[in-house]
């Protein structure tokens, strides 16, 4: 069974910082790309960013500059540094492990965590 906890989220003003930790447990960390998505109200789940196995790391363009993602295999944890939060990435969001496909695409991940609030406040 595998289980992704996620914790870090919550209430910032515009400009601030956070961390998000995503806490793997029941697989093989190391061997798999971890991404972090995004939801929005009424808004379809986004990719935000995610790292390899080899630490090569991805982002979509709205957060490049601004977000770190990073991971530490000896601890099965992934991170997603947040800096020059912005209303707009008001957001639960969510860590995932990859299966098969496409590292943008939410289809691509096979276990989910169950999210965490962030509230980016103007």
């Amino acid at each position: 069974q595998v289980q992704l906890v996620e914790s870090g989220g919550g209430l910032v003003q515009a400009g601030g910082s956070l961390r998000l930790s995503c806490a793997a447990s029941g697989r093989t960390f190391s061997r798999y790309f971890m991404g972090w998505f995004r939801q929005a109200p009424m808004k379809e789940r986004e990719f935000v960013g995610g790292i390899s196995r080899s630490t090569n790391t991805y982002y979509a363009d709205s957060v490049k500059g601004r977000f770190t993602v990073s991971r530490e295999n000896a601890k099965n944890t992934v991170y997603l540094q947040m800096n020059s939060l912005k209303p707009e990435d008001t957001a639960v969001y969510y860590c995932a492990s990859h299966s098969l496909g496409s590292y943008y695409d939410t289809a691509s991940f096979n276990y989910w965590g169950q999210g965490t609030q962030v509230t980016v406040s103007s």
